[in-house]
């Protein structure tokens, strides 16, 4: 439903029954406003001002069953009182499942059953509370299967999975971490879709804790190193004239690694100055080939001249002649002369 068609069914509403919405903006914690809430929030997942009564509505029901909690809001250990909780929460995690299906990128929904699940880490046992959070990992898992793209979706995802963490330690303190799952789900979902900016990204911040928590060696992390870039270069020789910048983001990314500098999280950051050039060369060679057929796509000629400005940082000396930087640079302007003052400016780096 379209926001005008959303604002047309939320007028009639009001008209039906004008103390409806009064109810709801008034302190009325009863079941009749909670039905009220559910029907307004069918017609208009984007009316945040009642999402935010529903919290309150809820929160009033869970202080009911759990009176005496602690000065934390945390609840006590009382059987009767939790179950009564859990069930609330279930439910409301169940009706807004059809919302998630209708509007996939509405904020609201999924901020709103962010907020019921820490209610479930905050009211209930870790085990219980960790539960329902293994079920919305799978949930999540299913919606990613059906829209791999879906940014909503991978943000979440990463928070359930840092909360599963953190619960799965409160039961059992020597557990271990979801780093690898998780890098093998991305694995997974690249293969599926190579386009997955998503997971790409996700797979960059997921790979410093991944070398870590291996522990891994120096020789390990070349061989992990030089298994990413296979798995780019593989990717974009597939469509080496694609205008998909994940693919490009993601090399990007890769050959940080070469900066003079990189950061403390890069997959190699002892790496000498001479294996640096020496990738960079290899980099610069296989692009070479790559651009072959693929004349028009900006990405190559851009990270052709990233690799060289590289080389000349660490060498003092450009790669390759002034004659093939010159070309890139004319190339890109051609291609993209919306930045043309860029590219003038990597010009003026080659008369430096």
């Amino acid at each position: 439903m379209d926001s005008l068609r959303m604002n047309e069914s939320v007028k009639g509403y009001d008209e039906d029954d004008p103390d409806r919405l009064m109810k709801m903006l008034g302190c009325e914690y009863t079941n009749e406003v909670l039905h009220l809430t559910t029907e307004l929030l069918e017609l208009n997942p984007e009316y945040y001002t009642i999402w935010n009564h529903r919290r309150r509505l809820l929160r009033a029901s869970f202080l009911e069953k759990t009176p005496s909690e602690d000065h934390d809001g945390r609840r006590p250990d009382d059987a009767s009182g939790s179950d009564a909780v859990r069930r609330y929460i279930l439910d409301d995690l169940a009706f807004l499942l059809p919302l998630l299906r209708k509007f996939p990128k509405c904020y609201w929904i999924w901020n709103y059953r962010l907020w019921l699940l820490d209610e479930a880490s905050l009211r209930l046992l870790p085990a219980s509370a960790y539960e329902i959070w293994q079920k919305e990992l799978s949930l999540v898992g299913k919606m990613l299967t059906l829209d791999s793209r879906n940014f909503h979706g991978w943000g979440y995802r990463r928070k359930v999975v840092s909360t599963l963490e953190k619960l799965s330690k409160a039961t059992n303190p020597s557990s271990g971490s979801m780093t690898e799952v998780e890098f093998n789900y991305t694995t997974k979902m690249i293969e599926s879709n190579l386009s997955n900016f998503s997971a790409w990204h996700r797979r960059s911040k997921l790979i410093p804790r991944l070398l870590e928590e291996r522990n891994t060696p120096h020789i390990e992390r070349k061989k992990f190193l030089d298994q990413e870039f296979e798995l780019v270069q593989r990717a974009l020789w597939a469509d080496p004239d694609s205008k998909d910048q994940s693919l490009w983001f993601y090399h990007q990314y890769l050959i940080s690694n070469f900066e003079l500098s990189p950061s403390k999280d890069s997959i190699l950051p002892d790496l000498s100055v001479d294996a640096k050039l020496s990738y960079i060369r290899a980099q610069i060679t296989d692009l070479q080939d790559m651009l072959e057929g693929a004349e028009t796509c900006k990405w190559i000629y851009q990270r052709l001249l990233d690799l060289a400005l590289m080389s000349r940082t660490l060498s003092g000396d450009w790669p390759i002649p002034s004659s093939d930087l010159e070309s890139w640079i004319a190339n890109l302007a051609e291609l993209d002369p919306l930045r043309k003052g860029r590219w003038d400016d990597l010009r003026s780096q080659m008369d430096r």
